[in-house]
This record gives C-alpha cells, sequence and structure tokens, in this order.
C-alpha cells in the first residue's frame, strides 16, 4: 500500500492553518501518544537468568583445584 493510496490521518475541516500551527499540533498529538504506551519492563539480571549454560553449578566447580 502506498501513501498515496490511504485516507489521510488528519483533515483540516475549517480554516486554513499555518505550517507553524500544524507543527504544533502534531507536536502535541504526538506527546500525548508517547505518554501513553506502557513502559517496557526493565531486563532481567544475567544472575537471575537459570538458562544460561554454565551458570547453575560454577560455583562448586570454583573450589576444585586447577
Amino acid at each position: 500500500m502506498h501513501s498515496g493510496d490511504r485516507a489521510p490521518d488528519l483533515k483540516i475541516v475549517n480554516g486554513t492553518p499555518t505550517p507553524e500551527e500544524l507543527a504544533a499540533l502534531i507536536g502535541a498529538l504526538r506527546a500525548l501518544t508517547r505518554v501513553s504506551r506502557p513502559a517496557a519492563p526493565p531486563a532481567a539480571a544475567p544472575w537471575s537468568r537459570s538458562s544460561r549454560p554454565g551458570y547453575t553449578a560454577t560455583w562448586r566447580h570454583s573450589a576444585l583445584p586447577r
């Protein structure tokens, strides 16, 4: 789908806004959409990942002579 194939996201119904007014409106709308998105969950710390190979019994092997 090309950009010319779809309906516009914003339509001016009455009046002729200046480019500065349009920029202010779009900036305000974008700021609102950023706030409404939920924050990503924090990444797990490396020590808490038990699926990482070699992390489960490494402390046992550290006491053995080299």
